[in-house]
């Protein structure tokens, strides 16, 4: 007697970004005063870098007040009670501890709201790896819901950071504050991700870092700048074998998979930064294809080539003449038909955001991706349902993720009511003076500029004994 076939039928779980909340300090230096300062141009500022305003912590802020704020805005506006989160996870290079993990603090202060003990089932971890820890922990979460290991709860993916450099340096003109917060769940009303094609590469590099007990970092520009387009470009790669080899992507002859890619939302250390990676990526997927002949005829010269066969990032960097061709083709290419009509469809409305807030390590592309959402709704020229996002992250020392998701039907419920200038709020404009006393520590958080209201705060450090020395004190401020 035989038995009856059984057939197996597997059902993909959508898991995906449900919501999001931001925070951005309320205090700025504008690009004028910045570029006066230090005697530049503004235009150098404002069209080299896409800078207008770069956001400030006050005295009594930090990285870890800022993920609260974040985090509480997110949970409030979403009416979540603190049994519905069964993950708490910071991802941030602006540490405030060696042991210590930032999202113990974040639990404690929203403990000041929701009662002793209310987050204590939630676990987490403090990740870090620069910029991309925020990518490796909204997967890390993912996976934890898809393997149903969350017992119905969702997670919270916190990306908070202060980018501060030494006074004077290249960098100081991309620094930034601020941190955005990220409700995962199984059906999410924004994006679902794209399952088993999130790829990443990674390699230790020098091009950035900050030894301990270094408050600034230490930057190669030039090298970290080249090695992030060259890592988003081989995660790039390994995503795109990804997305033929699941059956996600089916090319035809003559595309590329940047054409079934509908926005992209990049790591932004500034606003300029996201053309040239789009620019790297374009010439890289389309050099090969048809297409190109007509890119090349518009532009009017050919792409230089290395002479140099090794291709190190040192080899092409040391090749001056190389690098003076490669930025006149650049240039050329920014500037023609093809490569302007996908950055105003695909890249241009994630871009605002940072214009007016600075570098945010590893919430920059999150905030990236918020920009995206309300820029594009309030454009009102085409539904962003079914839409693909192709998420370019970096981390500095060095690792690359690439993935997608797809912007889900609910999308307008949440987008609608995005207002990036309401929800940072009223702003004051900082001297270079006040700036600068801030930047060297010279207000105690009992001295800060603003008083804020219904929002956590700094409220000392260190203690009066020997074991509560570098101890950190919050508060909610009512």
């Amino acid at each position: 007697m035989s038995l009856p076939s059984i057939t197996t039928v597997y059902i993909y779980m959508h898991v995906g970004i449900d919501d999001l909340a931001i925070y951005v300090p309320k205090l700025y230096v504008d690009y004028k005063d910045f570029a006066i300062a230090r005697g530049i141009e503004p235009q150098k500022l404002e069209y080299g870098l896409g800078i207008r305003k770069m956001a400030l912590v006050d005295a009594n802020q930090d990285p870890a007040c800022m993920a609260s704020n974040a985090c509480l805005k997110l949970i409030q506006k979403n009416n979540l009670q603190p049994e519905d989160i069964g993950r708490i996870y910071i991802a941030t290079e602006s540490g405030l501890d060696e042991s210590k993990a930032m999202n113990s603090f974040v639990i404690g202060m929203l403990e000041q709201v929701y009662g002793e003990s209310s987050f204590e089932h939630a676990g987490g971890i403090e990740c870090k790896f620069a910029c991309v820890s925020g990518s490796y922990a909204l997967y890390d979460n993912a996976n934890w819901i898809r393997a149903e290991e969350n017992n119905k709860k969702s997670a919270i993916v916190i990306v908070s950071d202060i980018a501060k450099y030494d006074i004077g340096s290249s960098g100081e003109y991309t620094q930034g504050a601020g941190a955005v917060a990220m409700l995962i769940k199984e059906n999410p009303r924004l994006l679902t991700f794209d399952r088993k094609v999130a790829s990443t590469i990674i390699k230790n590099e020098y091009d950035f870092y900050r030894p301990i007990g270094k408050e600034t970092p230490l930057v190669n520009g030039n090298y970290s700048n080249l090695l992030y387009l060259i890592q988003v470009k081989k995660a790039f790669d390994s995503y795109k074998e990804k997305t033929i080899a699941t059956g996600l992507i089916s090319l035809k002859d003559g595309e590329s998979i940047t054409d079934y890619i509908d926005f992209f939302s990049v790591h932004l250390p500034y606003r300029k930064m996201g053309e040239k990676a789009l620019i790297y990526l374009l010439r890289h997927e389309w050099r090969h294809l048809p297409r190109w002949k007509n890119v090349i005829n518009e532009i009017g010269i050919q792409e230089p080539v290395q002479k140099d066969a090794r291709g190190t990032i040192e080899s092409v960097l040391s090749d001056t003449e190389f690098m003076k061709a490669d930025e006149k083709f650049r240039r050329a290419f920014a500037k023609s038909t093809f490569y302007h009509e996908v950055f105003e469809k695909k890249m241009a409305s994630s871009l605002e955001a940072s214009a007016i807030i600075g570098n945010l390590y590893t919430a920059s592309m999150y905030m990236g991706f918020r920009s995206l959402l309300e820029f594009e709704y309030k454009k009102k020229e085409r539904d962003l349902d079914g839409k693909r996002v192709g998420f370019g992250s970096y981390g500095s020392g060095s690792s690359a993720m690439v993935f997608s998701g797809i912007i889900q039907p609910e999308y307008k419920d949440i987008v609608k009511q995005m207002n990036l200038e309401e929800e940072i709020g009223p702003r004051i404009r900082l001297s270079i003076e006040e700036y600068e006393r801030l930047h060297g520590n010279g207000r105690n958080p009992d001295d800060s500029i603003i008083h804020p209201h219904k929002e956590f705060i700094l409220m000392k450090v260190g203690g009066t004994t020997a074991d509560k020395a570098g101890f950190r004190e919050y508060n909610y401020a009512n």
